[in-house]
């Protein structure tokens, strides 16, 4: 159930993001929905296996988050930083788990999966706050110019 829950929040956020967000905002869509389809096509071919580092999300952590770190450098907005974070909290998972196998496999998995609850949650603020400031001046650069 609360998978369900969690795709229904996310369909939701992605979609308010593609509909109404800037550059930024759809970029960010982009690669949570790239990650959420990596993980359903990892979950085809191998189930979850929280008893040892679990290598294919560990790849996918590390692609969502390098490409969210991306977006925090050359968006011109303040939240990617968080969602950079957010994407980077699950490779401390990965990490403690190779360090310490003796850990909890229920440990690891709330490690590895609570932070994605907040992505959708700060991606729509951040769609939100888009339109508010679009509706305040006019316009809302999105990514810096160097």
């Amino acid at each position: 159930m609360r998978v369900a829950v969690f795709i229904l929040l996310l369909a939701v956020a992605l979609g308010y993001s593609v509909w109404r967000g800037g550059g930024p905002e759809r970029t960010m869509a982009g690669i949570a929905f790239g990650m959420v389809a990596s993980d359903q096509l990892l979950h085809l071919f191998v189930p979850p296996d929280y008893l040892s580092t679990d290598l294919g999300h560990l790849a996918i952590d590390l692609a969502g988050a390098s490409a969210t770190f991306t977006l925090a450098l050359f968006a011109y907005r303040f939240w990617p930083m968080f969602a950079a974070v957010l994407h980077i909290l699950p490779l401390l998972a990965h990490t403690s788990r190779t360090l310490d196998v003796s850990m909890d496999p229920a440990a690891y998995m709330i490690m590895q999966v609570a932070p994605s609850w907040a992505v959708p949650l700060l991606l729509i603020a951040a769609t939100w706050q888009h339109r508010t400031r679009l509706g305040r001046s006019g316009s809302d650069p999105s990514w810096r110019s160097f």
